[in-house]
């Protein structure tokens, strides 16, 4: 039972572990797939001229000894410049062909080459710098003038020039009519030549697009060092191998010598977009590049190449194998398209690697270096990546988009229905504020005159004091009715309303009422005007009527009514009453204890000026009275009485 329940725990993690299997044989049966088409690919020869014009045999003479050799031909010499390895070979030109231009076609040859026809040098590479850089697969193709051919046998010589890091190879001689031989050189050229800078022009629009999105993107700088190894490796394809010592040859040793930095901020950009994180100890990848470009600037071009056979070709070598592995584990884990598409462009690299470096040990019959062309296969895996990365995020944005359109519809929906509920709560509220303010008033006034008149009735008193209480019930009732009124914010209209009852209060205690509008306008229009402001305005104004005819015995009162500007430059309304009844000595409104003894109707006078946000200063002497009410600029939402 033990053993059993033991067992059972590891059951989940070999179900976990056998996709992981499935996908890990998939992944290697696909890179083991590349690699064989890869070598089945540079197993191909390429078609070249017609078999009759093929030098077959040569005899060479190198280091004092003379010999026939048959091409392709690896020299054991790694410097060879003083005495160089020479081939000599016989063709024969037919007689009917003296019409026709003739040419020598060199398929490949490492370093350099001189070609002379019966003696005569005809064609040196060594003045061509980017055809003796034995990364490049240069073809040469040299037109022999008439004048130096001879009808039946003639002579072409070879003079191999070596200059390492590895040793001299010559491919096969063909000598032959130009219109025969240049198909060939053309192809070759193509695929050696223009190909190569095709590859190095896209592969500096690449550096220049990766270094646009690491300056935007600085928190990924896996893209920095992508674009500094893509600038290191367009500087290498345009360089020259310089043939002496001039003002910059060091640097272009350095620059020409720079695969192993090259290779080292490729892998770091491998590690760092698997997701590795940078460790204190991986400037160390680094070092075989930092070695060799200190010999380019201190030391000689031999020794730099040198170093460049036993430093450069093993870390290349290594990073490939390093990258293949973490992109190999980064597809596994991710399983998205960047990664598989980095980690078949590695196989195709480290298989033409592998290639290359059999063909220097010269296990293979042709030296044709194709690691260099493969780079090709991981500009365009990047290209790939970047494009599908794009295309992801433009698909997360669209995603998004509708995500963010759907909730901003579905946002929107619900703010419309809170607004309406809003808004009902706001009209439900303003309904019971007016319902509020209209039972207060309708209590202030109305309540207290049918109160008086039921105590009156009560004490069967049935004479004019239940009638003038019940006419002032009827004008109470009145103003709060005219009050509801919408006047559209003009005050004016219910002061004309206000100014009809005045009268009538005013005529049975024979008191004249002057009327004067100093302004032509009034009072400016108020759109926020509310009907409890327009009562608390005229009560204001009724209790100052009433307090001229009550207690000054006035025998004329004037209303003044004029706009003023204040010091804001805003219109501000102004209403003056003003009565020439004795006075009285005005209580103070500060809340003292005088201010809380003062008469009630000229606290409710300072009590509804306040609410409205007005000002209210009154005056009073021997001549009279004055009750001056400035309005606001703009009146208030809300109840404004201090307090």
């Amino acid at each position: 039972m033990s053993a059993a329940g033991d067992a059972q725990p590891d059951a989940p993690h070999r179900e976990r572990q056998r996709p992981l299997t499935s996908r890990l044989v998939r992944y290697l049966l696909l890179q083991a797939l590349i690699a064989a088409a890869c070598i089945f690919a540079l197993q191909q020869s390429l078609p070249g001229p017609p078999a009759e014009y093929l030098v077959a045999t040569l005899s060479l003479s190198e280091r004092g000894v003379e010999r026939p050799v048959t091409p392709p031909y690896f020299s054991p010499q790694r410097h060879a410049m003083d005495d160089p390895p020479r081939f000599t070979g016989q063709f024969d030109r037919p007689a009917d062909e003296a019409k026709r231009a003739w040419s020598v076609f060199l398929p490949r040859f490492t370093n350099g080459v001189e070609i002379a026809v019966n003696d005569v040098v005809i064609l040196d590479s060594r003045r061509d710098p980017t055809a003796n850089r034995p990364d490049r697969n240069t073809p040469v193709i040299a037109v022999i003038p008439s004048s130096l051919l001879r009808d039946g046998a003639n002579t072409v010589s070879i003079r191999l020039f070596i200059w390492g890091p590895i040793t001299g190879f010559l491919e096969r001689v063909w000598v032959g009519p130009d219109e025969k031989l240049r198909p060939s050189y053309n192809l070759r050229s193509l695929i050696f030549v223009t190909l190569p800078v095709v590859f190095s022009s896209w592969q500096a629009i690449l550096a220049v697009i990766l270094g646009i999105m690491w300056v935007m993107r600085r928190h990924e700088p896996a893209y920095g060092l992508l674009a500094a190894a893509m600038a290191v490796g367009v500087a290498q394809a345009f360089l020259q191998t310089p043939m002496g010592e001039t003002a910059f040859s060091r640097l272009n040793v350095v620059l020409i010598s720079s695969a192993p930095i090259e290779s080292a901020l490729v892998l770091t950009f491998a590690l760092l977009f698997s997701g590795w994180k940078w460790r204190p100890y991986g400037w160390i990848i680094f070092v075989p590049g930092l070695l060799l470009a200190l010999a380019g600037l201190f030391g000689n071009q031999a020794l730099s190449r040198t170093l460049f056979l036993f430093l450069a070709v093993p870390m290349v070598g290594l990073s490939l194998v390093i990258m293949a592995v973490v992109t190999a584990r980064s597809t596994l884990k991710r399983r998205n398209v960047a990664s598989l598409l980095l980690g078949c462009a590695v196989t195709i690299m480290l298989t033409c690697w592998i290639v290359d470096l059999l063909s220097v040990f010269q296990l293979m019959q042709n030296r044709i270096f194709t690691a260099r062309l493969s780079y090709s296969a991981m500009l365009v895996a990047i290209g790939a990546g970047l494009t599908w990365r794009f295309a992801r995020a433009l698909n997360e944005v669209d995603g998004f988009a509708g995500r963010l359109v759907t909730q901003v519809r579905e946002a929107e929906e619900k703010l419309k229905a809170s607004f309406i509920r809003e808004e009902e709560r706001a009209r439900a509220a303003a309904l019971a504020r007016e319902r509020t303010r209209l039972m207060r008033d309708l209590h202030d006034g109305l309540g207290g005159q049918l109160v008086s008149i039921v105590a009156l009735s009560e004490r069967g008193n049935a004479g004019a004091g239940i009638g003038d209480a019940a006419r002032a019930a009827l004008k109470d009732l009145r103003l709060v009715i005219d009050s509801m009124d919408d006047i559209g914010g003009d005050l004016m209209l219910a002061l004309g309303s206000w100014r009809e009852r005045a009268m009538a209060q005013l005529r049975p205690h024979d008191i004249t009422l002057e009327w004067r509008a100093v302004t032509p306008q009034g009072l400016p229009v108020h759109p926020e005007l509310r009907p409890w402001h327009v009562i608390q305005i005229v009560r204001l104004l009724d209790e100052a009527l009433t307090n001229a005819v009550k207690h000054a015995s006035a025998r004329r009162i004037t209303v003044r009514i004029e706009t003023l500007v204040d010091h804001d430059g805003h219109d501000r309304g102004c209403i003056t009453v003003e009565d020439d009844g004795r006075g009285f000595d005005v209580p103070p409104a500060d809340g003292s204890a005088g201010a809380i003894k003062a008469a009630r109707g000229l606290r409710n006078m300072r009590n509804r000026a306040a609410r409205c946000g007005a000002e209210l200063v009154l005056d009073s002497c021997d001549q009279g009275t004055r009750v001056r009410l400035t309005l606001p600029h703009r009146f208030p939402d809300s109840d404004a009485a201090a307090g």
